[in-house]
């Protein structure tokens, strides 16, 4: 079992930044591939961004390209995602996730899921 706790959200101004942390527990955080998800207000929950377990290849969703940046601290077990630029359209809860896989870009490929942090963007 892992377990995953989100920080860092809460309420910011358009164009202004966040960034959010995962720390995980329970097993060899290494192990893991990692993504961060986000499921807004009356939609489905969505890929934002994943990392591998190296951290040495990441995927972004086109709507946060050039904005988000997702990275990983093996030694402090911990998966961040810097938010840039943001719109209010990224008001969503945030959640992260891991997969036993090295890397993967589809939520039925996640294990662990962590309960998730808001971030409203709003002026």
């Amino acid at each position: 079992q892992v377990q995953l706790v989100e920080s860092g959200g809460g309420l910011v101004q358009p164009g202004g930044s966040l960034r959010l942390s995962c720390v995980a527990s329970g097993r060899t955080f290494s192990y893991y591939g990692m993504g961060w998800f986000r499921q807004a207000p009356g939609k489905a929950r969505d890929v934002v961004a994943v990392i591998s377990r190296s951290g040495g290849m990441t995927y972004y969703a086109d709507s946060v390209k050039g904005r988000f940046t997702i990275s990983r601290d093996n030694a402090k077990d911990t998966v961040y995602l810097q938010m840039n630029s943001l719109k209010p359209e990224d008001t969503a809860v945030y959640s992260c996730a891991a997969t036993k896989s090295t890397y993967g870009t589809r939520l039925i490929e996640y294990d662990y899921w962590g309960q998730g942090t808001q971030v409203a963007v709003s002026s």
